[in-house]
């Protein structure tokens, strides 16, 4: 495949299911969605049946670390061998232009390969693409395993740009009624429309050349107001950083023995503009699970005087106050816990943002055998209803604007993991893409 070295991309050869297939059943949600609400994967289940699926070649994260996963990761690649071998998957080359249509909104991306030398997760991180939060290094041995040995990737990686005069994405829409439709069709449970364009020829070349001119160092440094010698971040991760993070893991550890030339070396991702218009930052709350320890004790303890709080009269009251905070303090809203809605309000903060001051805190509270476990979830109702139930608490958070991303990385480096999401749950991308990696 064409790789374009000096801005860490390859053109890549994707893999596309048969014509005739039902790709209603083809293509499900990313694996780490939904993984508190098993009922969501039962319906995908039963939706998809025999037929052939990606739910056939991922792993739903609701099964991790249950009974049977590691048949459950044997019986993946032996789907991926036989959808190679009866021709269900088939190549086509080159970029892929797609739309994402859900809740009123459509999302605009182009699908290509990533350069693993170019990318550095670890803290501090100065490479041409990069992690925009903290990745947990805990979380990637079960994904190596699913990884390792696999004959294809099937991606929900989405990396963003920072593109404010539309130069590189854009243009496609403009141009898709000249473009090839290679898939067009309603997703499953509410999650809305998904199309996808090949793209080749000229408008190829007009991609490459509008990153290149994204990756300008002098056309970078202005645009965010540093010195020319800052090295040039062209590509900030958005969702799926931790899976990105474990195909570089392999790579790291197989390249001495495949070569450099090895297709592992890349991996398949979605790239978005972070201007989009159809594009929305939403917070990630968290929900504790099966609480050992008084919640709200716990949180005196560690602010002391820098904490107050007061409840609210409902979800919704708690909510607006969240989202209404400004200046010094910073605001989270607690569901359940001991109480019924409370907002909690924290001077002096530790981090800058709020996700990061209670994340800390989170993460020693767990430490400490606070409670059994903890979950980080999409929406509203759901940070509600589970941190309703007994024994359980909700910690809901305001979202970040997204216009700071870019320059929050990189003056500051990465934000605290788990921050901010993509779209809700529904929103998520879905498996339909494959690329051979072995």
């Amino acid at each position: 495949m064409k790789i374009i070295s000096d801005i860490g991309i390859q053109i890549p050869q994707v893999y596309l299911p048969k014509a005739g297939t039902d790709l209603k059943k083809w293509a499900v949600i990313a694996c780490d969605q939904f993984t508190s609400e098993p009922e969501y994967w039962h319906d995908v289940e039963k939706i998809v049946g025999d037929a052939p699926s990606t739910l056939n070649l991922t792993f739903p994260e609701v099964h991790l670390e249950k009974p049977g996963e590691e048949d459950r990761i044997k019986s993946i690649q032996a789907a991926m061998r036989k959808y190679m071998d009866e021709g269900i998957l088939q190549p086509r080359d080159g970029f892929i232009y797609v739309e994402r249509t859900v809740g009123g909104k459509t999302r605009k991306g182009v699908i290509l390969c990533l350069d693993l030398e170019r990318y550095d997760y670890n803290k501090g991180s100065s490479s041409l693409i990069r992690a925009t939060e903290g990745t947990i290094v805990d979380r990637l041995p079960p994904r190596i395993k699913i990884r390792q040995g696999a004959a294809m990737e099937l991606p929900h990686i989405l990396v963003l740009i920072d593109d404010p005069n539309h130069t590189v994405i854009e243009p496609l829409s403009a141009a898709k009624s000249k473009l090839e439709k290679l898939y067009d069709f309603d997703l499953m449970l509410d999650s809305g429309h998904l199309s996808g364009y090949a793209v080749s020829g000229d408008y190829e070349t007009q991609i490459v050349e509008a990153l290149r001119g994204l990756a300008k160092p002098e056309t970078f440094a202005a645009k965010y107001g540093i010195g020319k010698d800052e090295p040039v971040l062209l590509f900030a991760m958005g969702d799926g950083n931790h899976s990105l993070a474990t195909a570089k893991a392999i790579w790291e550890k197989n390249k001495s023995q495949v070569g450099m030339e090895h297709p592992s070396r890349y991996a398949l991702v979605e790239i978005e503009n972070v201007h989009d218009e159809g594009l929305e930052f939403e917070p990630i709350h968290r929900v504790l699970f099966g609480l050992k320890k008084d919640l709200f004790a716990e949180l005196k303890k560690t602010f002391g005087d820098n904490l107050t709080y007061a409840e609210a009269p409902s979800a919704e009251a708690m909510i607006k106050r969240v989202n209404a905070t400004q200046g010094a303090k910073q605001a989270i809203g607690l569901v359940g816990g001991g109480k019924n809605f409370t907002v909690v309000e924290i001077s002096h903060a530790s981090s800058n943002l709020a996700v990061g001051t209670i994340q800390a805190f989170l993460d020693d509270f767990l430490k400490n055998g606070g409670a059994e476990k903890i979950d980080y979830v999409h929406g509203e109702d759901v940070v509600t209803r589970l941190g309703w139930q007994a024994g359980n608490a909700g910690i809901y958070l305001a979202g970040m604007n997204k216009s700071d991303l870019f320059k929050t990385v990189i003056l500051d480096g990465a934000l605290p993991r788990k921050t901010f999401s993509m779209g809700e749950a529904r929103e998520k991308r879905f498996y339909m893409e494959a690329r051979k990696i072995g």
